[in-house]
């Protein structure tokens, strides 16, 4: 695949970023130039720093999943709150300079650049640890391009991923020193989703199985893959990640459903959360995903759940009563998912009961041999049946979809499922333009190279 030369987006500082990260004990360290990266210890403190970009709200800590629950179908969330570019987003009335879309933009790429230095700079590591370090540094660089190519292009699924100027730009070398007279084009769809899958598979090969709570694993980057296959409908490869982690992983599915959220570290059932404290993002005022999901006074209560919401649960279901009734906010007295109830608690990314769902879904639409042996029926039914709701026979593409919404909802799922499989939103069609964050204005205004997304 063609590398493009590596340069940094205009809003990346012209130095490395990195973040303050309490739970992995790294220090802060700001406007790091080549010269000041001289040991290996060097090198795994501003690897680490990425899991405290992660762990920003315009990332994991609350944007990937916010934005994607409201630009997905309002059967799910209905935003109520004052803050316009939040609004914008649920209406799909999305401007240029939309200060959501332009802070995940940003992050990103500022995540990306910290990735590329850690990469460049990997033989200074001791040799022992190199593949390793390196590995994660491939982990989160993956992620955030998958994030990147999932919000700001068309998905997948519509059939233009080989188009010019249908991707995001492609940059695979660090930047240290800010240049106006280099500027990134947009590179295709396809490109990056296959610069995902290569350093999400590198890193999987390097990974170590288990590692600290917070920290990517072998089954972190091959959850992802399942999610990145998914998307490119390539349901065999994607039923063969899943079946990798279900098998091997040592994940298992919590019996009660609220022991799966508001935990400290993690879950039997993450295979990837991020790690949140008092000094970390999510949590502070406007700032997290319990300051919309949860009612005061712990949150803002900006997000209730939409009462059609309720229709897809039977009265067995452990799901359908973890949630809670909030006091009057402006008039407005909802009800609220439970998922995010708590301040500092630990952010579920990816959890074993997607990977049953993927596996189950994917061989279903594959058809042939299961992948693993095992019937979509008994993969659905392992959800069902741990949340009390009972088994059901000859599951269909729709069933998945369905169970997919009630396992996952408020965890930025429902969009991509939607997307995907080429479904209405919100009665518009999949590849509306609306559906697609613009690049931010102040990107367009200085490179004349980037071609704006239709209909901004």
């Amino acid at each position: 695949m063609k590398k493009f030369k590596n340069i940094s987006l205009t809003m990346v500082a012209a130095a490395v970023m990195f973040s303050c990260n309490k739970k992995l004990d790294v220090l802060p360290q700001n406007n790091i130039t080549p010269e000041q990266i001289q040991t290996s210890g060097d090198v795994v403190a501003v690897m680490l720093g990425g899991y405290g970009i992660l762990q920003s709200p315009n990332a994991f800590g609350e944007r990937f999943l916010f934005a994607a629950d409201l630009l997905a179908s309002q059967d799910q969330v209905d935003f109520i709150g004052t803050f316009t570019n939040y609004a914008d987003i649920q209406s799909k009335t999305i401007i240029e300079n939309n200060s959501i879309a332009t802070g995940m933009w940003s992050n990103s790429y500022s995540l990306i650049n910290t990735m590329n230095t850690v990469i460049d700079k990997i033989d200074i590591v001791d040799e022992d640890s190199r593949a390793a370090i390196e590995a994660e540094a491939k982990f989160m660089r993956g992620v955030a391009y998958f994030e990147l190519v999932s919000f700001f292009s068309q998905p997948y699924s519509a059939g233009n991923a080989s188009d010019a100027n249908s991707g995001v730009p492609l940059i695979l070398e660090p930047t240290y020193a800010y240049d106006s007279t280099i500027k990134p084009s947009r590179a295709t769809t396809e490109q990056v989703f296959q610069q995902v899958i290569t350093d999400l598979t590198e890193a999987a090969a390097a990974l170590p199985e288990g590692a600290a709570a917070g920290r990517a694993t072998k089954y972190s980057a091959e959850a992802f893959l399942a999610r990145v296959y998914m998307q490119m409908e390539n349901y065999q490869a994607a039923a063969e990640m899943a079946d990798d982690v279900i098998n091997n992983g040592g994940f298992a599915l919590v019996s009660d459903y609220t022991k799966v959220f508001n935990n400290d570290g993690y879950s039997p059932e993450d295979i990837f959360g991020i790690l949140q404290s008092s000094q970390s993002n999510a949590g502070t005022t406007n700032n997290g995903l319990p300051t919309f999901y949860a009612p005061r006074p712990v949150g803002r209560g900006d997000a209730q759940v939409n009462t059609n919401y309720f229709s897809y649960f039977n009265d067995d279901d452990q799901r359908a009563y973890f949630f809670s009734d909030g006091v009057s906010i402006g008039g407005f007295s909802g009800t609220y998912t439970n998922k995010y109830s708590v301040l500092y608690k630990t952010i579920p990314v990816i959890r074993i009961a997607e990977m049953y769902l993927t596996r189950g879904e994917a061989n279903l639409r594959k058809g042939g041999a299961p992948v693993g042996g095992v019937d979509p029926d008994d993969d659905i039914n392992m959800v069902r049946n741990m949340r009390g709701t009972g088994s059901i026979n000859n599951a269909t593409g729709a069933d998945f979809v369905d169970e997919r919404f009630r396992e996952l909802a408020f965890e930025g799922d429902r969009l991509w499922t939607l997307k995907r499989l080429q479904l209405d939103i919100d009665g518009l069609p999949f590849n509306d333009p609306t559906l697609v964050l613009p690049i931010p204005q102040r990107e367009m205004d200085v490179n004349k190279n980037l071609v704006q997304n239709p209909g901004y």
